[in-house]
């Protein structure tokens, strides 16, 4: 997999070895191998210009420093910014303080050096690590994306095995998933349409490698965001030596809710630190992006689409840059569409063909419901009987023509707990503790 502009690093290509999500066999690295460490500007694929401009702040930033404090800020080899520190002493912009122990010395700025890099500021006053170039990062993205794994109905239902669900539906959603022009999840609240979308992309593969920051054309975007990336630190890998300018991460589900606006669809520039923010769709690349209560957002659900469907068709997405510059970026996640609303009265018939998935995630039967209160109620360590879960179903649910939902358990046996325990009362569920929990959470529903 490309992460250089000459260097390449390999990832595992068989079934075996991407191992779906599972623990590996003995030998095997349970992550996606890290890409080398380049030795040269050529291979890092930025330019001196860019390497001396990120070096002079840091130093202005941090004030003496160590070449190695220097590389590991930027996240480049020794053998890169100490080529760029020996060209800045030339050029009497750094000097020399001391040594700092075997080959390393603390350097400075001299006050040519300190001018230089007060400009510099004054352009963009990021600092950090060195930017990957845009097609490292796209051929990257491309080796890692979902698309590639193969995925059966047994890794799916392995993901999945703590909730409810049924043969028919892993199913549809597998086939979704397989396809790879996104799903649309609807149905009635309470049923774990979110939760599904939030757990399908541990079916595969665990952690992809992405970079910090992109650059084309001296543009610079920031990609990495601890917000929804959750980066991953195992055993052993700090000891290695591999390119620093990208960090393995879990497999990303980016959620956005009704709070979604179409400029989150696009790069923001941020002036004071001359960069841009990676909009959702990029930063949801490698695992899955979910528009979750679609259909509520302050724009139409047509403007949402008509944004999203061409890039979900073609695999590529073109984003506007605050320099003028108009890129071509992947389009590599799992596009999935959650809503309480039927499909027909959020968008056309037209929109609906292009998402050709429309799976309905519907309530439990009574017996996966009977099933769910013992399980939970057990796990709670509370003593539930048939007799009351009996009850429960025929004066609270049937009488009252109530719907299942598959969260109910889950809500009416904390109902329960807490009733119990400020009472003081033993931990069985009765009638009596059944109808507080139900007049607490269902008053007005």
């Amino acid at each position: 997999m490309p992460s250089l502009a000459a260097t390449t690093w390999t990832l595992p290509s068989s079934a075996d070895d991407r191992f779906h999500g599972r623990l590996p066999t003995k030998g095997f690295l349970s992550y996606p191998p890290p890409p080398p460490e380049p030795v040269t500007l050529a291979e890092a694929g930025v330019s001196a210009d860019e390497v001396e401009g990120l070096v002079l702040k840091t130093l202005l930033h941090l004030g003496p420093t160590v070449g190695s404090g220097v590389a590991a800020e930027v996240c480049l080899s020794r053998s890169i910014v100490d080529a760029t520190l020996d060209q800045l002493r030339d050029g009497l912009q750094v000097a020399i303080k001391g040594t700092a122990g075997l080959n390393d010395f603390v350097y400075h700025l001299t006050e040519a050096g300190h001018s230089n890099a007060q400009r510099r500021v004054e352009r963009a006053r990021y600092t950090g690590p060195a930017p990957a170039p845009l097609a490292a990062y796209e051929a990257a993205i491309r080796k890692q994306s979902l698309r590639r794994a193969r995925l059966s109905v047994p890794d799916l239902g392995k993901a999945l095995s703590d909730l409810t669900l049924r043969h028919e539906f892993l199913g549809q959603v597998a086939q979704a998933i397989h396809d790879g022009r996104g799903m649309f999840l609807y149905g009635p609240p309470g049923n774990g349409k979110t939760t599904i979308a939030e757990r399908v992309v541990d079916a595969f593969g665990q952690h992809i490698w992405i970079p910090k920051m992109v650059s084309v054309g001296g543009d610079l975007v920031r990609l990495y965001d601890p917000s929804c990336h959750e980066a991953f630190n195992p055993p052993g890998l700090d000891a290695q030596r591999y390119d620093r300018r990208w960090v393995l991460i879990r497999r990303p589900t980016v959620v956005a809710g009704g709070e979604l606006a179409l400029d989150q669809l696009d790069a923001s520039f941020q002036a004071a630190l001359g960069v841009s923010e990676a909009p959702i769709q990029l930063k949801a690349n490698g695992g899955a992006l979910l528009v979750d209560d679609f259909g509520r957002q302050r724009v139409s659900s047509e403007e949402i689409l008509n944004r999203l469907i061409v890039p979900l068709e073609k695999g590529v997405d073109h984003l506007s840059l605050a320099s003028g510059r108009r890129i071509q970026t992947p389009f590599e996640q799992l596009f999935i569409l959650s809503t309480n609303l039927a499909p027909r009265e959020l968008v056309d018939e037209a929109f609906l063909r292009r998402i050709p998935y429309k799976i309905e995630v519907q309530g439990p039967t009574q017996d996966q419901f009977r099933s769910l209160v013992r399980r939970l109620a057990e796990g709670m360590r509370y003593e539930v009987s048939a007799e009351s879960i009996d009850y429960l179903l025929r004066e609270h649910y049937a009488q009252s023509e109530r719907a299942l939902r598959f969260c109910h358990p889950r809500d009416l046996l904390r109902q329960a707990c807490n009733y119990c325990e400020v009472h003081e009362l033993p931990k069985v569920v009765t009638r009596d503790v059944w109808d507080v929990a139900v007049r607490n959470y269902f008053v007005g529903l």
